[in-house]
């Protein structure tokens, strides 16, 4: 046993050797990931940005809402959760001014039907933009597994709080908005 001790050193060394140049080599030939799936719907993290077409046949695109605190928030015309809290969001609309604070709700398409989102926008009198997933693309890149689910964004695209479920309070989307406002309201 005693006289194969050498050998071993050498095969080890040389296996160590191959992995490290075998890394080295492949870390600087192979192409980075693209820039979005380096983003992370997690708390801290930039917020995914996002592309999507509205009702009305408009393309947004979330960082052109840099700058200001944004709610995103993933819904369904069927969900009783968000049509309890609709009423709330668009009465936040309403009393935040829109260069400091945007709702942007991101029908999950997929999963609806768009005469019934038609309905729905009509029924609670929604003035904020509607935005549609219709392939459920966004809804994955955020993985949103419930709805509804609803990111709060600073002005700097950082996503600093997530709740799944709802309904969402008046109360809450206010305190939150205000939060990331910093009180300057």
């Amino acid at each position: 046993m005693e006289r194969w001790l050498p050998y071993w050193k050498w095969i080890t060394t040389a296996i160590l050797t191959f992995s490290a140049a075998w890394i080295i080599v492949t870390a600087a030939f192979l192409p980075l990931p693209p820039q979005s799936s380096l983003s992370f719907p997690r708390i801290g993290f930039t917020a995914p940005d996002l592309e999507l077409t509205t009702l009305d046949g408009n393309t947004v695109s979330l960082n052109d809402y840099r700058g200001k605190v944004v709610l995103l928030n993933f819904w369904a015309s069927w969900c009783p959760p968000c049509k309890a809290e609709m009423p709330a969001m668009q009465s936040v609309t309403e009393d935040y001014p829109a260069d400091q604070v945007a709702i942007l709700s991101v029908n999950s398409t997929f999963q609806d039907e768009m005469g019934a989102i038609q309905d729905f926008v009509v029924t609670y009198g929604l003035t904020f933009p509607v935005l549609l997933d219709t392939d459920g693309e966004v809804s994955s890149r955020y993985q949103v597994q419930a709805l509804p689910t609803s990111y709060f964004i600073d002005q700097h695209g950082l996503i600093q709080k997530v709740i799944y479920g709802g309904p969402l309070s008046e109360a809450l989307l206010r305190a939150e908005i205000d939060r990331l406002l910093g009180g300057s309201r």
